[in-house]
């Protein structure tokens, strides 16, 4: 059996069926070609496929498609404004906040996620906000230094 879900990704109102168990994460990947998105460990542990629903950073991999219908999904390709990028993306780019890069969407969807939440985070709240996610290559000191450059800067 499947269903018919519409829901808003990146500002725009989409339409899919699918299997009502298939996570978000797979429905935006395999069916509508976003790959900022990535699979990880598919249980909600390395926060690779984070992405913002309603706002709030959330493992795709744990949302089911039919826990989406007429909600906000934003990925890292929906942050852009008018060609310009995301003040978090940039200061991950100023910091080098990556190194492989296969993390860095999920890390800054998070970020998005807390900044959205907290605009004026502590050191230790950013930490317990990207604590969802997993960089294998130990980029973590310059993610932090992202964040807080954005902070600092007050352009969340």
């Amino acid at each position: 059996m499947e269903i018919t879900v519409s829901f808003f990704l990146n500002g725009k109102r989409v339409t899919v069926t699918a299997p009502p168990a298939k996570s978000l994460l797979r429905v935006l990947r395999e069916d509508l070609g976003v790959t900022s998105v990535k699979p990880g460990c598919e249980a909600g542990e390395c926060g690779a496929c984070t992405v913002l629903l309603d706002g709030q950073a959330v493992t795709s991999c744990l949302i089911m498609i039919s826990q989406v219908e007429g909600k906000q999904i934003t990925t890292a390709e929906g942050l852009e404004r008018n060609g310009a990028l995301d003040p978090i993306q940039e200061a991950f780019i100023e910091e080098g906040a990556l190194q492989c890069g296969y993390c860095t969407p999920g890390f800054i969807m998070a970020a998005k996620g807390l900044l959205n939440e907290n605009p004026n985070p502590t050191d230790e709240e950013i930490l317990e906000g990207i604590s969802g996610n997993i960089c294998r290559c130990g980029a973590y000191p310059r993610i932090v230094s992202a964040i807080k450059k954005v902070v600092k800067k007050g352009v969340v």
